[in-house]
């Protein structure tokens, strides 16, 4: 099968500049992929080189089978786009910009149909509003529905949920994953590392151009990530200590006792032996490395030889 994505040794160069610089990656058809780096990592040029808005300067682009550079006429009723700052047309009803928007693909909508998708983004109840009197995540959702109108094999979503409320932003995140499951490639560009950890099926981070980084989210926090930390809150100093006399390396933050551990299987055993100490603990957690954590060790300038190798 026909990846629906393919990159291979892409690279775009402005002048000293390499924005980006020799990247591969492909993404599978059905997929969540998300393109993350910080501002300034290469990300949105990659993008827009994808969307046929930029030409490479080396290498190449695949959509389908089909190269951006030269092939895009070929893919604009494949692929549906909604930018970061996306704004709707202010004085037209969602419907009225639904039928306005297939118009301009050559489509005439049925009165049905436009409803059908504004009832799969959930703005139903919004059908006869301006959109100027939309909230954030509202507009958001008719601008996927305006992405959608021609019933893209391909969506690029950039920064979809960018200044929504949590509720607004999560609504988004069932929103994209029914899109999956219908059959959509979905290419997400988010700052939000949790929203990427919960919704990607594979990811590629890049940093100054470079990608340094990729797998599933699970196969990056596996590779990059820490050990998990034990917080045993109330132990204090006694328990620092008793840990210590059992040779195991904690360290003590307020009144809690953080130990890394390589298998929490141990835990159960030293903690019993606290208690033998008579150590109080008054709870205890396990928080394991998110992409977040990964995210940020792995763009630390400190850590790039290591993350080179």
């Amino acid at each position: 099968m026909t990846a629906a994505i393919s990159v291979e040794h892409l690279s775009k160069v402005y002048g000293d500049i390499r924005a980006v610089d020799d990247i591969s990656f492909s993404v599978e058809s059905g997929q969540v992929f998300s393109l993350l780096g910080h501002n300034g990592a290469g990300k949105t040029t990659t993008v827009e080189i994808l969307e046929g808005l930029r030409n490479p300067s080396s290498g190449s682009a695949q959509i389908f089978g089909v190269d951006v550079t030269n092939g895009y006429h070929k893919l604009r009723k494949k692929v549906g786009i909604l930018p970061q700052d996306f704004e709707p047309f202010q004085r037209l009803k969602p419907t009225e910009t639904v039928e306005y928007w297939g118009e301009l693909y050559d489509l005439k909508l049925s009165k049905k149909e436009i409803e059908d998708l504004l009832a799969s983004v959930d703005l139903s109840h919004r059908l006869n509003v301006l959109a100027q009197n939309l909230s954030g995540g509202e507009k958001r959702k008719l601008g996927i529905a305006m992405a959608m109108v021609n019933k893209p094999e391909l969506l690029f979503l950039d920064e979809p949920t960018t200044g929504l409320d949590p509720k607004a932003r999560r609504d988004l995140w069932g929103l994209i994953t029914n899109l999956k499951k219908k059959g959509t490639t979905i290419f997400l560009t988010t700052h939000y590392l949790d929203e990427a950890e919960v919704l990607s099926d594979h990811i590629v981070i890049m940093n100054k151009g470079r990608k340094i980084a990729e797998g599933s989210p699970r196969e990056i926090i596996s590779k990059h990530g820490g050990k998990p930390t034990v917080t045993l809150c109330g132990a204090g100093k006694k328990g620092l200590d008793e840990l210590g006399r059992q040779g195991i390396e904690a360290s003590l933050q307020d009144d809690d006792v953080l130990v890394r551990v390589a298998d929490t299987g141990e835990i159960k055993d030293w903690v019993a032996k606290l208690a033998g100490a008579g150590v109080e603990v008054k709870d205890m957690y396990i928080k394991r490395d998110t992409l977040e954590d990964v995210f940020l060790y792995l763009i630390n300038p400190e850590n790039q030889k290591e993350v080179a190798q």
